[in-house]
């Protein structure tokens, strides 16, 4: 069985994250989306929320997992017996980033293969700092991500929570 890795920070995971793990679970036997904790990055949400956020939306999926790292993915790849790493991408912009991580992810693991999967096109534009943006203005994201994760950030980011003492 073909056990792929899906890595990122999730903060929070958006529609087109999920557009990706679904692809990767038609393609895999087994697809681990990793949380990557980065101890330097400051993050809105914190590692054990992504986590719960990422498990609910993926729960309909039964060959799919969720676990979280702060090391390398590479190092977490080998240690689960990953063959391949997975990246999702958007656009122009994200292809140039992404390939440039899949050289320097073959260069330290070369028995690893990165695979591109590109989000549902209505789902281009959508970006974990987007959606933190658009609900900071009020805006209705329910289009961009599930709903636990709509509800979040509005906890967190709606002006009138911000409002509140």
């Amino acid at each position: 069985m073909t056990i792929a890795v899906y890595a990122g920070s999730f903060d929070p995971v958006t529609a087109g994250h999920l557009s990706v793990v679904r692809q990767a679970a038609r393609l895999f036997g087994h697809v681990v989306v990793v949380v990557a904790v980065n101890p330097n990055k400051h993050s809105l949400l914190s590692a054990d929320e992504r986590m719960a956020l990422v498990r609910e939306a993926v729960r309909l999926h039964p060959n799919v997992t969720v676990a979280r790292t702060e090391g390398l993915i590479v190092d977490f790849a080998r240690e689960i017996g990953a063959s391949v790493l997975l990246r999702g991408v958007r656009g122009a912009t994200d292809a140039q980033f992404e390939t440039e991580l899949a050289q320097n992810n073959r260069a330290l693991a070369p028995e690893l293969s990165t695979l591109f999967l590109p989000a549902e096109a209505h789902l281009a534009e959508v970006s974990s700092s987007g959606l933190k943006e658009r609900v900071a203005r009020g805006e209705d994201v329910s289009a961009f991500c599930p709903p636990a994760v709509a509800a979040k950030l509005r906890e967190r980011l709606a002006p009138s929570a911000r409002s509140q003492p």
